[in-house]
């Protein structure tokens, strides 16, 4: 009997924000670990600033925040 094809997934490329992958998930980190998420959509960090990875905890926002408070005390 010929194996059933795996559904597609969907993967959104934000801007300046995470990968969001359409879930359930099982993401193998570049150390061999094994992370899995059972939720209908995942963030996965791309910025590297997570502390939770290879999700994302919004740490990109808190970082272009510091650039963008900075560029405004250079300009004044």
């Amino acid at each position: 009997m010929p194996n059933k094809p795996a559904p597609r997934r969907r993967l959104t490329v934000t801007e300046r924000g995470p990968l969001l992958v359409e879930g359930p998930v099982e993401v193998t980190c570049a150390d061999g670990t094994i992370a899995v998420s059972d939720r209908f959509v995942v963030a996965v960090c791309t910025c590297r600033r997570s502390r939770t990875p290879p999700w994302c905890d919004t740490s990109h926002r808190r970082r272009a925040g510091q650039r963008t408070a900075a560029a405004a005390d250079v300009d004044e």
